[in-house]
């Protein structure tokens, strides 16, 4: 019995305790390293996200950096703001309160060739599409005030603007401005806007441009967006606050013939 009993003991013990064999092995398999993305791939894939990203940026919203003070308090300089590019596409039109990214060749400036070369404008291009540089020198924001067929004035008794006979309260209006220290009265022709800054003290709008060609409207195909939301900076992320300035504007043509 005894002889036995030593052999039973001796034999547990040379045996590993449960998982120990496993453990033992496991520890001996070195993990196989991640292999490094080579420097082809890396490119192949941050040229696919850059020209994501402007296609997107081409055809459905855009960031688009504020270059002045026209449009304060609603926008500052340095904002980077997200234009709606679909928000016209489907048979709907800008809107009176509107605020509004246009080309403004032909409205605002005269077509003129540029003396940049072709990599450079496409560089530029490139990059105000992506919000990382200022827009071309031929695109504005401002608020849609007046659309087809419209009479604007300015200004009434009180100082407001009036669209077809109706006074317009804007509370938009940079702290201290007037609606406009100039007197007009112009009908907006079919398929034009007339668009005015937020400051209107600081901002060159289609008051200045009343008699040159096209008497300061932009035309309804040179929009390239709504401004809907502000991308930058953080404190300000958002939807772009809408305004109720415009509401109960009699239709087009009900004050004139």
């Amino acid at each position: 019995m005894d002889t036995e009993a030593h052999h039973m003991e001796r034999d547990r013990s040379s045996c590993p305790p449960d998982g120990a064999e496993e453990g033992s092995r496991s520890t001996h398999v070195p993990d196989r390293p991640a292999a490094p993305m080579s420097w082809g791939r890396t490119v192949f894939w941050g040229m696919l996200c850059t020209v994501a990203l402007l296609l997107f940026s081409t055809f459905v919203l855009q960031p688009f950096l504020i270059p002045s003070g026209s449009m304060q308090p609603t926008l500052r300089v340095g904002d980077r703001v997200l234009v709606n590019k679909l928000a016209y596409r489907f048979g709907s039109e800008p809107g009176r309160g509107d605020v509004v990214v246009f080309d403004g060749t032909g409205s605002f400036i005269q077509e003129t060739e540029s003396d940049e070369d072709a990599i450079g404008a496409l560089l530029r291009g490139a990059a105000a599409s992506l919000g990382l540089a200022e827009p071309a020198g031929s695109d504005f924001v401002k608020r849609v005030v007046g659309v087809g067929g419209d009479r604007v004035v300015c200004c009434d008794k009180r100082g407001r603007l009036e669209v077809n006979g109706t006074p317009v309260d804007e509370p938009y209006l940079h702290p201290g401005d007037r609606p406009s220290d100039v007197a007009f009265d112009i009908v907006v022709p079919d398929g034009t806007l007339w668009v005015m800054g937020d400051h209107r003290s600081n901002s060159r709008d289609s008051r200045d441009h009343l008699g040159q060609p096209g008497g300061g409207m932009v035309p309804v195909e040179r929009v390239i967006g709504r401004v809907d939301w502000l991308g930058w900076p953080l404190g300000r992320l958002g939807s772009l606050e809408g305004t109720d300035a415009f509401t109960g504007i009699r239709p087009s043509g009900a004050d004139h013939g």
